[in-house]
């Protein structure tokens, strides 16, 4: 076949060569398309293995919704080494919100007006239930469940985590033991002035990611919010060092512990720390503190890496995070809320 290709001809090849469907083969030119023209530092990383397709989808998912000339911005932005999926997600929609915050705002709004519940049905008597919700609603609903299956397990229940979940959910819905009483932790993270009114700083909801300081301020003033509200200025209260008098830290040292760090330690996994375990950095037994500085938070799956052979954690003065692979490869962070 010579010439120029019709669309329609495009996409049937894509669907063959490729052994898609059609909607596949569209989601596909759809992403050539992007990262040929708008989206150049992607298709680079594409092109030199840094990423793969599926993480290239992420960024074109996130800025398709935007102007060419707002995603090419974004694009160029971006950094892609030692990133998963999960995190080009959130980096990719965290500068279209610094980039158009006008246009983020927007397309806010009309999502959460947009919010719908659907389901689909499929074989041996399962289906699936979707919930589109703003994230704020959807993480609190998470969260109290993953609370819910947190507590069963402690009593020894023995169904899996995943299937606490599921049948807290029902519970929830169906008005079972749960009660629909907010028994998670929550926190939205906000500075001073951005609560205040008096700049327009992004936010963050533990768990989720960054938000606009719109979406941020409506949950801190919402009288009937179950989110804790942290502001990043010094507060009273906070949990002094208890130097080596306690091996496990007090309920308002974890609470410090788990505001401060947001998410587990390992980078790239964005469990909220409110759900880990408080991992000391000198262990124990070499005379670590039990105390503020020396505390991070490991998911309960990570937290085992620590007594795993090879696997190194380092944490700088700063609160930069290294991690040594036990093939001898680094990755550094530095954790969002750390002071």
């Amino acid at each position: 076949m010579s010439g120029v290709w019709s669309r329609r001809s495009v996409l049937a090849w894509v669907a063959l060569s490729c052994n898609c469907t059609q909607a596949g083969a569209e989601k596909k030119a759809a992403l050539a398309d992007a990262v040929t023209s708008y989206l150049p530092r992607t298709l680079e990383a594409l092109e030199n293995g840094l990423i793969d397709e599926g993480m290239a989808s992420k960024v074109f998912e996130a800025t398709a919704c935007a102007s060419r000339e707002v995603a090419a911005e974004v694009d160029s932005r971006l950094t892609f080494e030692n990133k998963n999926p999960g995190s080009l997600r959130r980096m990719a929609n965290s500068l279209l919100m610094r980039v158009d915050p006008e246009g983020y705002e927007a397309r806010r709004r009309a999502k959460t007006a947009a919010r719908m519940v659907e389901i689909r049905h499929g074989d041996h008597g399962s289906s699936t239930l979707f919930a589109e919700l703003p994230s704020d609603r959807a993480q609190a609903i998470y969260a109290l469940c993953d609370r819910y299956a947190l507590d069963k397990k402690r009593q020894g229940d023995v169904r899996t985590t995943d299937q606490l979940r599921a049948d807290g959910l029902v519970e929830l819905c169906l008005g079972g033991e749960c009660g629909g009483k907010p028994t998670a932790q929550l926190f939205v993270y906000i500075d001073l002035p951005t609560l205040m009114g008096l700049r327009n700083n992004p936010a963050e909801l533990a768990g989720c990611g960054e938000i606009s300081p719109e979406m941020a301020r409506e949950i801190a003033f919402d009288p009937n919010s179950v989110w804790n509200r942290i502001v990043s200025e010094p507060m009273t209260g906070l949990p002094v060092d208890m130097g080596r008098k306690s091996y496990r830290p007090s309920a308002g040292m974890r609470r410090y512990v788990q505001v401060l760090h947001r998410t587990c330690y390992l980078p790239g996994c964005f469990r909220p720390a409110q759900y880990s375990d408080l991992d000391h950095i000198q262990p124990w037994s070499e005379g670590g503190g039990t105390d503020k500085v020396n505390f991070r938070p490991f998911c309960r799956m990570h937290h085992g890496l620590c007594d795993e052979p090879g696997w190194e954690f380092h944490t700088d003065d700063d609160g930069t995070i290294t991690v040594t692979t036990p093939d001898g490869r680094t990755y550094t962070e530095k954790p969002t809320g750390f002071c």
